[in-house]
């Protein structure tokens, strides 16, 4: 009975990750160990699990089954561990969070290192990148992302913020080329435009009657820099479009200020996504709480 679990996770992970050497990364194993532990595995139940050539590995129709079996047994004591778990005062465990670069180190990094220094046994991992990462694939407990969702399977979400849009440019380029009355004026004016995977990000403005008008700007200036392209708002570049809480330290230093005054800009949502499961690990819950209930005043 002991031994019943002995090498049900790598299967599981293996099964899940695609491969071998995928489930390897993500258990920080090598991948003869993950080889020799299912092959044992195998040999338990007398029965083939896996169909292998030299460059993949497939279930086999009783592995599909069994794999189908062990997701849930693993899903109920995770939800065990976790039930047992939230009754406890103390956050303990790992915790990878991957969370976009500029938004993360300014606004999400400050709070996730206050909780750290609040839970000794809490184990963060924090990963800063502007991609969109595959969690299931890149073993990522949690993600932070900003804007529209994509529709991926197997994810939960929450929003946890808002991002404030704001157009900006420095007092020297409103003074020398006119502040914009309208959306329309914005044509006449050089515009500073982040992007990414070579995609210009459009920019949303909210009309009297809450409707959004989308504005495509067109420029010869596209930057996947946020922290840049407000450097170069500052240094008269052109007006561009940020966050108020990047612009807010700019103003109060007197290099940029706000343009287009009148037209309130659509706000882009920042969610917390997590993959699917029963109930969630406190040190998850807790981690996505503070979020939303801290995040919403760093960024107004």
């Amino acid at each position: 009975m002991n031994d019943m679990l002995n090498g049900i996770p790598e299967f599981v992970e293996a099964v899940e990750a695609g491969g071998f050497s995928a489930a390897a990364t993500r258990m920080n194993l090598s991948r003869s160990a993950i080889g020799k532990t299912i092959a044992r595995l195998e040999r338990r139940l007398n029965v083939r699990l896996f169909h292998r050539t030299t460059r993949m590995q497939s279930l086999t129709d009783e592995g599909q089954a069994f794999y189908e079996r062990c997701r849930r047994a693993l899903d109920e004591i995770q939800s065990g561990e976790a039930m047992l778990e939230s009754g406890k005062r103390e956050v303990t465990g790992r915790l990878r969070i991957s969370m976009p670069v500029l938004f993360g180190r300014r606004c999400a990094a400050p709070l996730l290192l206050e909780l750290a220094r609040m839970h000794p046994r809490l184990e963060l991992d924090l990963s800063f990148s502007d991609r969109v990462v595959d969690l299931f694939e890149e073993g990522f407990d949690l993600a932070i992302r900003n804007g529209v969702l994509r529709d991926e399977a197997g994810l939960a979400a929450r929003k946890i913020a808002a991002h404030r849009m704001t157009l900006c440019a420095s007092p020297d380029y409103l003074a020398a080329r006119g502040a914009p009355q309208s959306i329309a004026d914005l044509a006449d004016h050089d515009m500073l435009v982040y992007a990414r995977s070579g995609q210009t990000k459009k920019w949303t403005f909210l009309q009297d009657d809450g409707t959004a008008v989308d504005y495509y700007p067109e420029t010869r200036l596209r930057l996947d820099d946020l922290e840049v392209l407000a450097d170069a708002a500052a240094a008269g570049m052109g007006i561009t479009w940020l966050p108020c809480w990047l612009v807010r330290d700019y103003v109060a230093a007197g290099t940029l200020t706000l343009a287009l005054r009148n037209v309130s800009s659509r706000s882009v949502n920042v969610y917390a996504i997590w993959p699917q499961m029963p109930q969630l690990p406190l040190r998850t819950r807790t981690v996505i709480d503070l979020l939303a209930e801290r995040l919403p005043d760093i960024m107004d």
